[in-house]
């Protein structure tokens, strides 16, 4: 671990709490390998293969590419910029950024989504992240395989399918046939949650930065090994030409552009490019708080970015589908695709590997690579309330770890036995799609129109490695916010309404589903209380007054 000694110890204490050192990232080449494993995540190669099958293939890439150009690229270098300057400042949280940038108490509190949206978001993207560990484990043992069990059954896929609700505990009891109780998925679920508070409590130079040059580099080397693996299988069945790889990567590339009409689409790709480079978490401003003042944002954000796109658009688009698609034919592959990224990641792929020559071991890969990209990710969304706590309260590494472990298990653990009820959908839907497009857009407003024009475009030109093109103060300024605008307005039309009122869901299911939204509600206001009490004896003044300018 090392310290920057130009900051000063007040600068981390808050009423007298003698802070630990300030970390830094022990090298450049760590800081890209766990800003890049903090994007790449299981978006890449489960949700934007879905999307894009779901959404007319590469029709899909041009509403795609656009938001990347308009949205994903200068909402990362703001939220870089933002989480360098106020590092300067001791602040590895938003709370305390958004101070810096706003002056008031009441940006404190809007800094405060960006804890309680990570917090939330990592419970149950833990989950999903232990099936992954679970899958590579009983891709070894063979546990899936067709011929593990007789089922009653003569369509192949229903014989997976009913492996992962099994395993999810979805399947009423009485007719399970791999699995009678949740213990084995709880018993992943532990595991999974233990591996982040263990890396979390060793810090960003010893725990996260290790862990990202060791899973990030693994996770190419699986990801390229199976797109060539899936690209070298040709039409497995001589009469039905049409089901060959090539077909499937034609489809993710050739666009239909009839479906640009569709509203729904582009909702679907801006939502896509949150999900993908995780703005709007508070992550990213977490890991660049720990930068040095003049250390470049713009060359390593926009690196950051394009590795990102690497892996899900050449990578991911060249696995799933065209696996897929081999396998079932396209028409087939998007029926798949529309019933959700778990049936085509956890139920399709596994039978499509069955199919191959050592099938098992590319299962293996597949699996594995789902987890590294998972748990890069997942100890990304603990870090901002981590910090928080220690900015705030004084807390160290191991005691912030432990309480990050007590929010996954106590709010996982009813997402866990209620997963059947709907209980996860309205987590993705108002913590990972909803929440992270409205805190990004306040974002933007603080960063571009309260931080100050000349202060904003100054401070992100500051120690750059790449000149940021004039076009883009105008792009953050006016058309980012523009965009968000009416992604928020979409959604609102679209969703939100159903949302609430709970429109196709079964009544059964009403309790769990209040429950969940409950739970959601609490934490921001818990969290938001916390940063409230904070607030009211810690202010800019105070900041100024110890010299913390």
């Amino acid at each position: 671990m090392t310290t920057d000694s130009s900051i000063p110890p007040s600068r981390s204490a808050i009423n007298g709490i003698s802070p630990l050192p300030t970390e830094q990232w022990g090298s450049r080449f760590g800081l890209v390998m766990a800003m890049a494993g903090n994007a790449i995540g299981l978006g890449n190669f489960l949700r934007f293969p879905r999307l894009a099958a779901e959404h007319g293939g590469g029709a899909f890439l041009i509403p795609y590419f656009i938001a990347l150009l308009l949205l994903g690229i200068p909402l990362m270098w703001v939220e870089w910029t933002m989480g360098r300057h106020g590092g300067q400042f001791g602040h590895h949280s938003t709370p305390g950024m958004f101070l810096r940038m706003t002056g008031s108490r009441w940006g404190k509190l809007i800094g405060s989504l960006g804890i309680s949206l990570p917090i939330l978001f990592v419970v149950f993207y833990t989950y999903i992240e232990s099936w992954t560990l679970a899958y590579a484990f009983y891709s070894i043992t063979g546990a899936y395989t067709t011929e593990a069990v007789n089922l009653a059954t003569s369509e192949p896929m229903m014989h997976t399918r009913q492996f992962l609700h099994d395993y999810q505990g979805v399947t009423p009891e009485g007719e399970r046939v791999y699995f009678q109780s949740l213990w084995p998925a709880i018993t992943f679920w532990l595991i999974a949650v233990g591996l982040n508070c263990w890396i979390i409590s060793r810090g960003v130079s010893a725990g996260i930065e290790k862990l990202a040059k060791i899973a990030m580099p693994l996770l190419f080397l699986f990801a390229i090994v199976l797109a060539i693996r899936v690209l070298c299988t040709g039409a497995p069945d001589a009469s039905l030409p049409d089901r060959s790889p090539w077909v499937g990567l034609n489809f993710v590339w050739e666009p239909n552009f009839m479906a640009l009409a569709h509203f729904d689409v582009w909702l679907a790709a801006a939502g896509q490019i949150f999900f993908t480079l995780s703005i709007g978490t508070g992550s990213i401003q977490c890991y660049a708080s720990y930068l040095k003042r003049d250390d470049d944002c713009a060359m390593t954000g926009f690196a950051t970015a394009a590795t990102n796109e690497f892996a899900e658009v050449v990578l991911g688009g060249t696995i799933a589908i065209p696996l897929a698609v081999s396998s079932f034919g396209l028409a087939a592959t998007q029926i798949i695709a529309s019933q959700g990224s778990f049936d085509l990641g956890f139920v399709a792929m596994p039978l499509a590997f069955e199919d191959l020559p050592l099938g098992w071991l590319f299962a293996t890969l597949w699996f594995s690579l789902l987890f590294f990209a998972g748990i890069t990710s997942s100890v990304g969304l603990c870090m901002p309330l981590a910090a928080f706590l220690h900015e705030a309260y004084g807390i160290g590494q191991k005691g912030s770890a432990a309480i990050c472990g007590a929010f996954m298990l106590v709010l996982g653990l009813p997402l866990v036995l209620f997963l059947g009820h709907g209980y996860l959908d309205q987590y993705d839907f108002w913590v990972g799609t909803f929440g992270l497009a409205l805190f990004a857009f306040l974002e933007l407003i603080c960063f571009g129109w309260i931080f100050g024009r000349h202060a904003m475009w100054t401070e992100l030109q500051r120690g750059a490695d790449l000149k940021i093109p004039r076009i883009f103060y105008y792009i953050i300024r006016y058309i980012a916010p523009a965009y968000l605008l009416v992604l928020l307005v979409g959604w609102t039309w679209e969703s939100v309404g159903k949302e609430i009122l709970l429109e196709g869901a079964p009544v059964k299911d009403h309790p769990y589903l209040w429950l969940s939204r409950g739970t959601i509600a609490g934490v921001v206001a818990l969290l938001g209380l916390l940063v409230f009490l904070w607030s009211s004896n810690h202010s800019i003044e105070s900041e100024e007054a110890r010299g913390d300018v």
